[in-house]
């Protein structure tokens, strides 16, 4: 096995290390479930049989792997199965027993939670060691290998957890937000730069430093007492360099294997080119993400059994809402079909979007549901909107207006949006973990902050928000640890304080405030959640949409020039016909008639009444 993992340098740790234990992959299962014919996965020592005797269980296959460290038994879990322990009879080196336990399935099955996160509700990204410390005595763990903690390093743990998230799920709530994403969440443990989380290391260990996954659970059932929800970070790509498949492979065809090492070329454009080599296609596929990130392979039905199963256990044990799915296009798409299609097999209104940091809409739409006839179909409902953010909101605030450039990029994007089944699927935002905050690539200029918040907040799709944004913070990714600094007031020696607004410049709280309003009014217009959308082509740097429905239409006017625009409401006669009340949304327009003058680096939201 050495050979598999030769160039991983220093993760080559010697096999014989393992303990006696074996351990069973996944613990426990559901009674009740679609997807009731499980694979166990065991792991420990010289394994050579395995049985389990309980009312309801049936094995039908006991499979040795090319290591004889694993074991991969196949079960099926029969209808008149109830809740217990059933024990599992390992032979090995030496002998020993493990607990499978068969569970109730988790309240509501699936209706209070795996509920999908659509166009009406508004996501809050963060990071949890980077948001709010709440429970210091996780900070540091003895049997983690990465002991760092340090907040004057971008690199190193800053200790925030789930309970510092529970703690301020008031302030969450207030602002707006009606559903949590955080980056991944499961346990990484690699010797630096864990604080990510996307260098997986145990699949089925919720993250310790975080809370473990008791805490997990609570972070969720508190949301969903509140009618908000939960969307976990997926990885099925590749896992962290200490994953234990790693440093002990049940087989040599678990991970993709290169004689040397070979990172992926990130080429996504082989993937649909009809005229790509199938050399090039297997090296964006197949490579690997860097050296910490070994490939996981996909086609191998052992691995992919592993991967599916997780995603179906983690949405049932934890209660998620809704899967954002990290490096989509690297996956092999058949794999992502099957694998989305055993989710919505047991959560029909499950949603999953995926990260698609292509160029250009037919090659993002090539990844999600679509109208092209194309060979292949995607059933995934959405991905993360990377064109209406690079090819759109940027240059409509960096560029100056021209045929093509400025404001002009943002309209043509959305004119599109004719390839997506549904783009109010599509997850748009200003700025992630991965990318220069918004403030800063604005040149830190307030009113176009402003403006992007808008456009985030009224346009098509569902709203992600980066935890800091709706307080100026700032940052370029070069490196990306300046883009992930910590959240103002998370920490007990914090001078500011972003939760409570002590500290807090007038600029920051008037950005706080302007999100604020405008998301919750968001949240009681259904023309902008569900409506539909018209824009009309930008003129001189003036851009008009609409959000409209049977009976409102949400004016959503952005001025991105330097000169002051008057607008005569009856140029937009689609419109403005039936109209019984008109209003500023936030209340600091005046209306005159049919007209408006609108501002510079302004953006206007007004409100038709039919």
């Amino acid at each position: 096995m050495k050979k598999l993992i030769a160039f991983l340098g220093s993760a080559l740790i010697s096999v014989t290390a393992f303990s006696q234990h074996a351990a069973v992959y996944p613990a426990n299962w559901w009674i009740g479930m679609k997807m009731n014919k499980i694979q166990l996965m065991i792991h420990g020592q010289n394994l050579s049989g395995a049985s389990i005797t309980y009312p309801g269980i049936q094995v039908t296959k006991v499979q040795k792997a090319e290591n004889s460290n694993y074991l991969f038994v196949d079960i099926t879990i029969l209808p008149t199965a109830k809740p217990g322990k059933a024990k599992v009879d390992i032979k090995g080196s030496p002998n020993t027993t493990s607990e499978f336990e068969l569970k109730a399935r988790r309240k509501g099955n699936g209706t209070s939670f795996a509920q999908g996160v659509t166009s009406s509700d508004f996501i809050y990204l963060l990071m949890p060691d980077r948001f709010s410390n709440g429970d210091p005595s996780n900070d540091r763990l003895e049997a983690m290998r990465d002991q760092s903690l340090n907040r004057d390093s971008i690199y190193h743990r800053h200790g925030g957890d789930f309970q510092g998230i529970i703690n301020h799920l008031n302030y969450l709530q207030d602002l707006g937000v009606t559903t949590i994403w955080m980056t991944p969440v499961i346990e990484n443990d690699m010797p630096d730069r864990t604080e990510h989380g996307y260098a997986f290391t145990n699949h089925y260990k919720i993250e310790p430093r975080f809370g473990g996954a008791e805490k997990y659970k609570q972070l969720s059932d508190s949301l969903h007492k509140r009618g908000m929800k939960l969307i976990q970070d997926a990885v099925y790509n590749h896992v962290g360099s200490y994953h234990f498949t790693v440093l002990d492979p049940p087989m040599k065809d678990w991970l993709h294997q290169w004689p040397n090492f070979t990172q992926t070329t990130y080429k996504d454009q082989v993937l649909y080119d009809p005229y790509a080599a199938a050399s090039d296609k297997k090296k964006m596929e197949d490579g690997w993400f860097t050296r910490q990130m070994p490939d996981m392979n996909q086609d191998n039905p052992y691995v992919a059994n592993y991967l599916i199963q997780h995603a179906i256990w983690c949405v049932e044990e934890f209660g998620v809402d809704g899967w954002r799915i990290d490096t989509y296009p690297y996956n092999d798409l058949e794999f992502m079909n099957r694998c989305n299609k055993a989710l919505l097999d047991e959560y029909p209104k499950l949603t999953m979007f995926g990260e698609t940091w292509v160029h250009g809409v037919p090659a993002q739409a090539y990844f999600t549901r679509n109208k092209m006839n194309i060979p292949f179909k995607s059933n995934l409902t959405g991905v993360t909107d990377f064109q209406t953010n690079m090819y759109g909101i940027v240059p409509a605030l960096t560029e100056n207006f021209g045929w093509t450039e400025g404001v002009n990029k943002l309209y043509s994007t959305l004119a599109a949006d004719y390839v997506y089944e549904n783009p109010l699927n599509n997850v748009i935002f200003l700025d992630n973990h991965d990318k220069s905050r918004i403030f800063s690539v604005v040149k830190e200029d307030v009113a176009k902050q402003r403006m992007a918040i808008g456009w985030l907040l009224t346009s098509r799709g569902i709203p992600q928000m980066y935890y800091g944004t709706e307080i100026l913070m700032r940052g370029e990714t070069n490196p990306d640890g300046w883009v992930r600094l910590d959240f103002p007031g998370g920490w007990n020696e914090d001078g500011k304080n972003a939760f409570t607004g002590d500290g807090l410049d007038d600029r920051e709280l008037g950005i706080q405030d302007w999100t604020r309003k405008l998301a919750n009014y968001r949240k009681n217009s259904a023309a902008i959640k569900t409506g539909k959308m018209m824009q009309y082509v930008p003129d001189d740097g003036l851009y008009v949409y609409f959000r409209y429905d049977d009976k409102q239409a949400v004016m959503c006017i952005m001025n991105t020039s330097e000169k002051t625009k008057h607008i005569n409401f009856n140029n937009y006669p689609e419109m403005f016909k039936n109209v019984k009340q008109i209003k500023s949304v936030m209340g600091t327009e005046r209306i005159e008639g049919d007209n408006l003058n609108i501002e510079p680096k302004k953006f206007v939201i007004i409100e038709f009444n039919k």
